[in-house]
């Protein structure tokens, strides 16, 4: 890397720290068309971890049938659990609970949909029928002294449904939130955010009693928009942003939803701007140049590009 680059050039608009919550250990993995060997799986996040990031979504307890590239969460969890870092777990239900307290985990996501269509695609139920369905887990999860994310895909656009009403959007999350979701992640699932839409959805989401310290961001950079939408986030006051090592991942069920931000060009902004994440940008750059040799390919991140070029 360039000494002095990126230069720091601090905005006293923007919050001083953000929270990176690195979701490519599951959100980038689970999309990849061949099974990942759960000895790799583990040393990405143990790299991830030693890499600065100090939240990293592990696993996901889906039943293999739906996400065969997460079959072996069993396996898997037990060989990072230790590491001093948070590791919240994907659980669609109450089953996928059991098997992730049975392991130890201490933090969990669930996963609902602002669309209709979305919510019949991945869920197999109507957005109404998810919520209630997620309900007594996130209330058992909560007794057990877990913290519980909620996710919300499709809160820009659907690819069956198209333009998604900021108001329905508003509606889901808020269900989220009153269900003791301790925090709240606005997916943009197939990557057709513009700043604007990410300003108005957030402003109607505090109007509506949603505070922005319970708001994470989720951008996919299938238009260039990702690093635009997470700026325009941050102005609004967000400190956690969702981001996958080396612009791992996509969606299973939308197939128009390409990777999603790369966390080395988050990084590499955030560091220019002057925002601290704690992160070592060699040392992630790195990882994901030893995961993507593992699955065979180039990394898409413009910043692995850049530095591995360079070096």
């Amino acid at each position: 890397m360039t000494a002095g680059l990126p230069m720091t050039v601090a905005d006293p608009s923007l919050p001083t720290r953000v929270r990176i919550h690195e979701v490519g250990a599951r959100d980038g993995l689970q999309n990849e068309k061949t099974a990942v060997p759960t000895a790799v799986k583990a040393e990405f996040v143990r790299r991830l971890a030693a890499a600065g990031l100090d939240t990293v979504e592990a696993t996901s307890f889906v039943h293999p049938k739906w996400v065969p590239q997460l079959a072996d969460a069993e396996e898997l969890f037990p060989l990072v659990r230790d590491l001093p870092v948070r590791l919240p777990v994907l659980v669609p239900n109450e089953r996928g609970l059991d098997r992730a307290l049975a392991l130890g985990a201490r933090e969990i996501a669930v996963f609902a949909s602002a669309t209709e269509s979305f919510a019949k695609a991945n869920l197999n139920r109507t957005v109404d029928e998810a919520l209630a369905l997620f309900a007594p887990t996130v209330t058992r999860a909560i007794e057990a002294g877990l913290k519980v994310r909620g996710y919300l895909s499709m809160c820009f656009g659907d690819p069956w449904e198209g333009a998604v009403p900021i108001e329905q959007v508003v509606r889901v999350t808020k269900a989220l939130a009153e269900m003791g979701c301790d925090e709240l992640s606005l997916g943009d699932t197939i990557g057709v955010a513009t700043p604007g839409h990410v300003q108005a959805l957030l402003t109607a989401l505090n109007e509506a009693g949603v505070p922005t310290s319970r708001i994470a961001v989720h951008f996919h950079d299938t238009y260039g928009q990702a690093l635009s939408n997470t700026l325009a986030a941050l102005r609004h006051g967000v400190t956690t942003v969702d981001a996958s090592a080396g612009g791992l991942g996509g969606c299973p069920y939308a197939k128009s939803a390409t990777g999603n931000l790369a966390t080395e060009d988050l990084v590499w902004m955030l560091d220019g701007l002057g925002i601290e994440t704690g992160v070592d940008l060699a040392a992630l750059t790195a990882t994901s140049g030893w995961m993507a040799e593992q699955l065979g390919r180039p990394s898409p991140s413009r910043t692995v590009r850049a530095l591995s070029h360079k070096e």
